[in-house]
């Protein structure tokens, strides 16, 4: 992929919303105010349509990894280093220094808990529901004994590399194919939304509920070199996100319109390319350190209003976020299997 995109400036503006969002719910018990959530009419929050960003770029690029990699245990091992050694790191700092650090438990009780082993076992085997550590609130309400919540979308992000890898096999990575899976993830969104509404159950979370945000991204790769990337087809998905609004169907149909323009927006051959890895690639980092160091902040320094609350937080996670990637992250992707890769011609939008 030629290197003159805004996928890393796009990645970083996708965890900064998660951050945003979980500001207003740490510092007011809600996210009433936050930006989307009234423009959306209450549909959806920013750091959500943070995460569906992040679903369709990780759809185009792992659907290029896949076609640029000749062989599965090298597509294998290259998603495995971007994500597990960052998130052991995390899962061991959170259960090993902040736990203790917040516990109302004697240290010797907190480390003897099975609870502690639980949490470290489980979310190292990628098991997110189990969320809490021992005697860890860092406040009054439910929410606040969550000790990382953006950690329950890491699973979904596996499955969906799996499901990648599964279709390359059997070489179906193919239009049909991703438009019959759009298809059915949107019918599974869709589905989700009248369960919630008419029976209080529904399965936000769920592998089927981020599918059409991933497969959009992949169906956007195939039809990279097809002139998909034009001003008429933008303007075409500006349209639809506000006539989504009025139509109570914003999160569906996000996944068509939304992810269409934040890949549009990214790969924009004119639009000048933000250097958002200058200092490292910060993202991941931000993201899965955003909430347990909001979460330390509002309980060092009860009472923040949500504008205190969001800049102190994204500094100091940014700051975390940078040893991550020095330290762990990078470090591993070094170990990264090289080999021979498919050449493609590069379409002419990829060359500006």
């Amino acid at each position: 992929m030629d290197r003159r995109n805004n996928f890393d400036a796009l990645r970083l503006i996708a965890a900064t919303s998660v951050i945003f969002t979980h500001s207003f719910l740490l510092a007011e018990g809600n996210q009433d105010r936050d930006l989307l959530v009234i423009l959306s009419q209450r549909q959806c929050t920013t750091g959500l349509a943070g995460v569906f960003v992040f679903f369709a770029i990780s759809g185009f690029l792992v659907t290029q990894s896949w076609e640029q990699t000749n062989s599965l245990p090298r597509f294998l091992a290259k998603r495995w280093l971007r994500i597990y050694p960052g998130l052991a790191a995390c899962v061991l700092l959170l259960a090993l220094v902040l736990g203790p650090a917040i516990t109302t438990l004697p240290l010797g009780a907190y480390f003897a808990d099975a609870g502690t082993r639980d949490f470290v076992v489980d979310n190292l085997l990628l098991q997110t529901e189990t969320k809490y550590l021992p005697g860890v609130a860092f406040g009054p309400l439910t929410f606040n004994k969550v000790v990382d919540v953006p950690l329950w979308t890491l699973p979904l992000e596996c499955m969906l590399y799996g499901l990648v890898a599964v279709l390359g096999l059997a070489r179906l990575i193919r239009l049909p194919v991703l438009a019959a899976l759009l298809v059915v993830g949107l019918l599974s969104v869709w589905f989700d939304k009248w369960l919630d509404r008419n029976l209080a159950l529904g399965f936000i979370g769920s592998v089927a509920w981020m599918l059409p945000f991933f497969v959009a991204g992949m169906a956007v790769y195939k039809l990279r070199d097809r002139g998909i990337f034009n001003g008429r087809l933008a303007l075409l998905a500006v349209v639809g996100v506000v006539a989504s609004v009025p139509l109570q169907s914003f999160v569906p149909l996000f996944a068509v319109f939304g992810c269409y323009l934040a890949l549009y927006v990214a790969l924009h051959p004119r639009l000048p390319v933000i250097p958002a890895t200058r200092f490292g690639d910060l993202s991941y980092g931000l993201y899965i350190y955003g909430w347990p160091v909001q979460q330390t902040v509002s309980y060092l320094r009860p009472g923040l209003a949500w504008w205190e609350l969001f800049p102190l937080s994204l500094i100091a996670t940014a700051g975390v976020a940078l040893l991550s990637w020095h330290f762990i992250e990078k470090r591993a992707l070094g170990y990264k299997p090289h080999g021979p890769a498919r050449v493609k011609p590069v379409p002419a939008w990829e060359r500006g």
